[in-house]
């Protein structure tokens, strides 16, 4: 059994989670990949990638789609028979006709992007190309808690940076949070277990966002739907905004997810929306939170901003 990644972060934990577990022998930790690090490992997680929203695009890239792929390949050449990887419940796409909850083996309908969701969809689409491995795929839902790196706030969360919390009119957003806690659990799980395949993992159902404004105190701002995604695009294309319109994709639909599989294996999550969201605004409030400083560069923030010269503007020329 191998972890990459088991220098720091989720890596680490898993590690420790592992070593704890009877029957699974020596859990080896590489941070170098190569197919000779990997011979005589059955298994192999994959957690050397990184969420760091702050790291050159490119350079991100490279390490999370490139490192999959030379993994996947190393892999294959030593004799590893499972391979477990890690993506996001967000490779399902957001749309208006979206189920609640999502099936597990539901279309991939995310489009690829420079950003951090489009390394996900290159992963997930070198998964799907690889063949001889048994490969399960982990597609947390936005992710809060220790071990997710200091550099990540999901394109959700990033929305709390924002004076007030964007919704289209006429519907209201679901949110969705995935507790580190849970996905360490989970990871254990499958490894244990030996499942493969698409395994969504999240806190059960999902949080209206007339309950999130409550936790955060915080009001909502309704624009139309078109408006809005069509504005955020705009503000991207001048440079106005360095956020990708992405950030709104929650505007448009649902992405909830059962984890109806890993369920069925024995898995329950131990946090809840609430508790999970509770516990993020702590940190924020603390100051150890990031989404404060992404106040200057949030898709909302800049739409919001936007909206309010707009306003100005026309309360100017209404006083002449």
């Amino acid at each position: 059994m191998a972890v990459t990644g088991a220098a720091a972060g989720l890596g680490r934990a898993l590690v420790e989670r592992l070593d704890q577990r009877d029957g699974l022998g020596a859990v080896r930790g590489i941070d170098v990949v190569t197919a000779e690090r990997l011979r005589g490992v059955d298994a192999v997680v994959h957690l050397a990638t990184s969420y760091d929203i702050d790291l050159d695009p490119q350079e991100r890239r490279a390490l999370n789609v490139r490192g999959t792929e030379a993994l996947l390949t190393a892999a294959s050449a030593a004799g590893v028979r499972r391979v477990v990887l890690v993506t996001s419940a967000e490779v399902y796409g957001a749309a208006a006709d979206n189920p609640v909850p999502l099936p597990d083996a539901g279309p991939l309908q995310a489009a690829p992007g420079p950003d951090l969701l489009g390394d996900h969809v290159e992963i997930e689409r070198l998964i799907s190309r690889t063949s001889g491995l048994q490969i399960a795929v982990l597609r947390p839902a936005t992710l809060v808690g220790a071990g997710v790196g200091p550099s990540y706030d999901g394109a959700l969360l990033r929305q709390l940076s924002a004076p007030r919390l964007l919704a289209a009119r006429g519907r209201e957003p679901l949110w969705q949070l995935c507790h580190s806690e849970d996905l360490l659990s989970a990871l254990e799980l499958v490894v244990v277990h030996g499942l493969s395949g698409p395994l969504p993992v999240a806190c059960e159902g999902a949080l209206p966002q007339s309950a999130v404004e409550k936790l955060a105190g915080k009001r909502r701002v309704e624009l139309p739907a078109a408006v809005a995604l069509s504005t955020a695009e705009r503000l991207h294309r001048l440079g106005v905004s360095t956020a990708s319109p992405r950030e709104l994709d929650h505007l448009v639909g649902p992405v909830v997810v059962g984890c109806d599989r890993l369920r069925a294996a024995g898995w329950t999550p131990s946090w809840t929306n609430e508790a999970a969201l509770r516990a993020y605004l702590t940190e924020l409030d603390s100051g150890s939170g990031r989404a404060g400083a992404y106040t200057a560069a949030g898709a909302t923030v800049a739409l919001l901003g936007t909206a309010a010269l707009v306003r100005q503007a026309r309360r100017r020329r209404r006083g002449l």
